[in-house]
């Protein structure tokens, strides 16, 4: 089976506009949830999200381009174009034939859909956006990115909810690692933050009402109260071993994992006694070919809802037993909120950039810990830490349960 690397990174994401950036003010434990400024959220009960702030999309396409795609196409368009200039891979030095995208959406063009539905009960019928379904359609990021690139390999986008960019990277791992692709450029791209996304997720009572940026994503907090809708894209160019090193490309880590599996337990609701989600850890440890003693670190999916962190510690402990509690463990969300479909993806480069760095990110906002959430979860700041192996997990509604395990880059 042939070996799969990172040799690049992009992203758009509530703490900065590159993956260099974002991996900087992950590190340092910066927030980047506010106040609402898309739109007037007062209606809806909640007042703070985790928004993209100064994105100038021209400096990825003409703006004619960019007025005919929803901003979640926009975002994965600029944060793959950063993953193909940082990989310094190119149309012309590779074959296309064999260049992929997996680059999914958990939801798609939602603002598209919300405006041309209220233009058409105003307007009419006739009056709908002639770009209303390119625009609207979940697998559009893909598509634009290939397009853009010019990747003529697999080009798809998998839909399994909050899981979404985890389940595109593992896939993307697996088509490489089976012999079926040279290079994919893998990860998620979500825009939600508008009237119906807001307002959805609050009827659904799975939005924090809290007013304070600082106490409103607190996973494993005893006072969390729901998560914070965040925004943006990160691709990652998953890349076979021997092809990176024959181009001499810079390595940020190897997939050496990948696990998926379903709850089917409910709709929303992780199933409490964490065997899906714990299996899934297994799964991913086991094509790793380690143990629970090998694990450095633990992305967890991390909401700050009721019922995901209680859940999630034990599926922890289910996959690590008695290591569960030596192992430090964090919530990336605390400071970027939930990405939904590109959670995954962005999540995945806090990992890479751990692995490099042998520092844990920390959870921010975790001030009063939950009693039945007992494990070291690194409150406030984060530290230094070797890190050899991380696993990165995403659960989406419908029980979707995706786990990635990455390996530290040495050079062999």
């Amino acid at each position: 089976m042939r070996r799969v690397v990172v040799t690049g990174m992009g992203a758009v994401t509530p703490l900065g506009n590159t993956a260099e950036e974002f991996k900087q003010n992950i590190m340092a434990g910066k927030n980047g949830i506010a106040k609402i400024s898309h739109f007037d959220a007062t209606e809806t009960g909640i007042t703070v999200a985790a928004e993209v702030k100064d994105f100038d999309p021209t400096l990825y396409m003409e703006k004619k381009e960019a007025k005919r795609m929803d901003m979640f196409s926009v975002y994965g368009i600029a944060a793959a174009t950063q993953a193909m200039a940082d990989s310094k891979l190119s149309a012309e030095t590779i074959d296309v034939d064999r260049l992929g995208v997996i680059v999914s959406s958990g939801i798609g063009g939602m603002k598209t859909i919300q405006d041309q539905v209220i233009r058409m009960d105003k307007k009419g019928p006739k009056r709908v956006a002639p770009f209303f379904v390119p625009m609207a359609i979940g697998n559009m990021a893909a598509g634009n990115i290939a397009i853009k690139v010019g990747a003529k390999g697999i080009c798809t986008s998998i839909v399994t909810a909050c899981a979404s960019a985890t389940n595109a990277i593992g896939e993307a791992f697996r088509n490489i690692k089976h012999g079926y692709s040279d290079a994919i450029l893998a990860g998620g791209a979500e825009a939600t933050i508008c009237e119906i996304g807001i307002s959805g997720f609050a009827a659904l009572t799975a939005l924090t009402p809290a007013t304070d940026p600082n106490r409103a994503s607190i996973p494993f907090d005893n006072e969390r109260s729901g998560f914070v809708m965040g925004e943006g894209s990160a691709v990652l160019v998953l890349e076979e071993l021997e092809h990176a090193l024959n181009r001499g490309a810079k390595i940020y880590g190897e997939v050496v994992g990948y696990g998926s599996n379903c709850d089917a337990f409910h709709i929303t609701s992780p199933n409490p006694d964490g065997s899906g989600a714990g299996k899934c850890m297994l799964q991913a440890m086991d094509e790793a070919g380690i143990s629970a003693k090998d694990v450095s670190y633990v992305n967890a999916h991390g909401t700050s809802t009721p019922t995901n962190d209680g859940a999630e510690t034990t599926a922890i402990k289910y996959a690590l037993g008695e290591e569960a509690s030596n192992i430090p463990i964090s919530s990336t969300k605390s400071m970027v909120g939930h990405l939904l479909g590109a959670a995954g993806a962005v999540e995945a480069i806090a990992c890479l950039a751990a692995l490099e760095e042998d520092f844990v990110p920390p959870t921010i906002g975790l001030e009063k810990q939950d009693e039945a959430c007992d494990l070291d979860y690194v409150p406030k700041t984060g530290r230094k830490h070797e890190v050899e192996y991380t696993l990165s997990n995403s659960l989406g509604f419908g029980g979707h349960n995706a786990v990635i395990c990455l390996k530290k880059w040495r050079g062999e």
